[in-house]
């Protein structure tokens, strides 16, 4: 990137320019709460990055009334997702929305982009912004112990004990041999998706986290977050049936010994279908929820793009904005540049002639001779993308 800049800066704005790049050079990823931004460096920096062609995200409309909304930033990997959902946390906390932002990946990066320690699964205080502003990163091996030590609590007969309470004793000796136990502590394939659903209902119920107004979600690439964003009708239909299923053997018990099923589980199964139920609707609510897709200015990244706005429109959940990050500035000097924004411009140009992606509002973001990491940085990023 120091090349590419140094063809760049070789114009008769070189010497203006070059003090700029020397300024920014001094701020490293280790010193970016030590030196902090003044407003003419960072117009400078917005100059110096700009595309020249930059969209308008209308952030005032996402900024407006007091309601709690829901962000979901989502997209293939290594479009800088994380930054862009840590700029906008940061930028909503600045216009006094007390924010939350979580990481449902599970390769976390916020605390890298916040340059602070945020492991451990439960909600961090970010330093230096003067509005409320919390991070979380969902801990999937933290959230799996807990859920183990749940289901020890059963004992160890606990399996055998729940179909002997059903008159089932005797199918619970033959089935011996298959080690339900084990079972019962094994996590299951999408254990990450549950364990962020499971959050996501503390989110709609828990009195922690009523103070938050803006809850921001830094999602995990494409696959995970389209898991995500379904499991809902799954776990709607899945205990649906559970509950038929229950009620069906409830009066075949009744029948055979002349006792029910008792009716705990049944009322817990009620009430994890209502909370599930919740969250579907959540996600498919324009007013409160909103699905922003992230990409890179090339054929592939777009391509994919396309490809998760059909399956997020298939799924119900409401998408108004599409961003492209890292758009190199525009330069006559630098051949290999030049070169490069023309295909990046050429990628560009192929949204507005995808049938998928043409109607969404097109921000973008420039890719800028400065790693985007903490604070000082992410308002950085917010000023220039979140507009």
């Amino acid at each position: 990137m120091a090349a590419l800049l140094g063809h760049i800066l070789k114009t008769q704005k070189h010497s203006f320019l070059l003090n700029i790049t020397r300024s920014l050079d001094t701020i490293s990823s280790s010193s970016l709460h030590q030196t902090p931004f003044t407003p003419t460096t960072l117009s400078r920096v917005k100059w110096l990055g700009s595309s020249g062609t930059e969209g308008v995200c209308g952030f005032d409309e996402m900024v407006g009334g007091k309601q709690r909304k829901y962000y979901m930033l989502g997209g293939k990997g290594g479009v800088g997702k994380t930054s862009c959902a840590a700029s906008l946390a940061v930028k909503f906390a600045d216009h006094g929305h007390p924010t939350m932002v979580v990481s449902t990946d599970p390769a976390h990066s916020l605390s890298d982009s916040f340059a602070q320690d945020l492991t451990g699964g439960r909600l961090v205080p970010v330093e230096g912004l003067n509005s409320p502003l919390y991070a979380l990163e969902i801990n999937p091996e933290k959230s799996m112990e807990e859920f183990s030590t749940a289901t020890k609590k059963l004992g160890s007969g606990g399996v055998k004990n729940l179909m002997q309470s059903m008159g089932l004793g005797m199918v619970a000796d033959q089935l011996g041999d298959l080690k339900l136990e084990e079972l019962m502590h094994t996590p299951p394939p999408g254990a990450d998706e549950i364990i962020a659903i499971s959050k996501v209902m503390q989110f709609l119920e828990s009195q922690e986290y009523n103070m938050f107004s803006r809850i921001v979600f830094d999602t995990a690439p494409t696959g995970h977050t389209l898991r995500l964003l379904s499991l809902p009708d799954f776990l709607d239909g899945s205990i649906g049936k559970v509950m038929k299923l229950k009620a069906k053997l409830g009066s075949v018990m009744k029948s055979l010994f002349g006792k029910e099923e008792p009716r705990n589980d049944a009322s817990e199964l009620d009430k994890l279908k209502a909370s599930v139920v919740k969250i579907r609707d959540l996600f498919h609510d324009p007013d409160t929820t909103e699905f922003i897709i992230v990409t890179i200015p090339t054929v592939m990244a777009i391509s994919e793009s396309s490809r998760l706005h059909s399956s997020l429109k298939k799924e119900g959940v409401p998408v108004k904005r599409l961003i492209v990050n890292q758009v190199l500035p525009a330069t006559s000097d630098c051949k290999f540049c030049s070169m490069k924004r023309k295909d990046q411009m050429r990628a560009i140009e192929s949204i507005h002639n995808d049938s998928e992606l043409a109607g969404l509002r097109l921000c973008q973001a420039p890719l800028v001779d400065m790693e985007i990491r903490g604070v000082p940085a992410l308002k950085f990023m917010g000023d220039t993308l979140w507009r």
